[in-house]
């Protein structure tokens, strides 16, 4: 089976390389993985063994499942890239990761992470928009870390920033059972003529 066909029985996951404040990240990083993996789900990742990327990876890993990192080669030491996963692609930029992790992956879930997890979600968030690819993407929102996010969002549809079907499309659960049902069941909105602004 080709890559391109696999993709769609693999999750791309954005999330940090620390481990943050809370037992609660640490754990939702091991349920989803293993949510992914009684569903059938290989993992693509970031490729680092610390944090919730290594925490993940290696939840997957000691499962039998199947795991891809990725992993540009500046970040190969301050990420401390996990040589163990399946398969590990080293690349040469942030832009190189991001495509190679879209093109690997039938669907995208954040967990709980800092600036990278944060540019990361709100990239294929982005290309869904634009019409670039129409693969779900969700947000695992545990103990609320992402509530402020999701109120400003709410705030940016208020005030004619974002259309609300494009702040729909985000589906959101403390679940990682429920995340996965409500995206096996998403469906990409119909396109916008971009050219009709009169309600923007």
């Amino acid at each position: 089976m080709s890559e391109e066909r696999d993709a769609p029985r693999r999750i791309c996951v954005f999330c940090g390389s620390s481990p943050g404040g809370q037992l609660a990240y640490q754990q939702a990083a091991l349920d989803l993985g293993t949510a992914l993996h009684r569903r059938g789900y290989g993992l693509v990742y970031g490729g680092g063994q610390i944090g919730l990327m290594g925490a993940i990876a290696r939840r997957v890993l000691d499962l039998g499942g199947k795991v891809t990192g990725i992993i540009p080669r500046t970040l190969t030491e301050r990420e401390v890239a996990f040589e163990d996963v399946d398969e590990l692609i080293v690349v040469t930029s942030m832009h190189e990761r991001k495509a190679l992790m879209s093109k690997r992956s039938g669907g995208f879930i954040a967990l709980p992470g800092g600036f990278g997890t944060l540019e990361e979600l709100f990239e294929v968030i982005t290309w869904a928009q634009l019409g670039i690819h129409s693969k779900p993407f969700g947000i695992l929102n545990v103990g609320g870390f992402y509530d402020s996010l999701l109120a400003f969002l709410d705030h940016a549809v208020s005030e004619g920033f974002i259309r609300p079907v494009y702040r729909e499309m985000i589906v959101v659960s403390k679940d990682p059972d429920e995340l996965l049902d409500m995206m096996e069941a998403w469906t990409p909105p119909e396109p916008i003529d971009w050219l009709d602004l009169q309600d923007s």
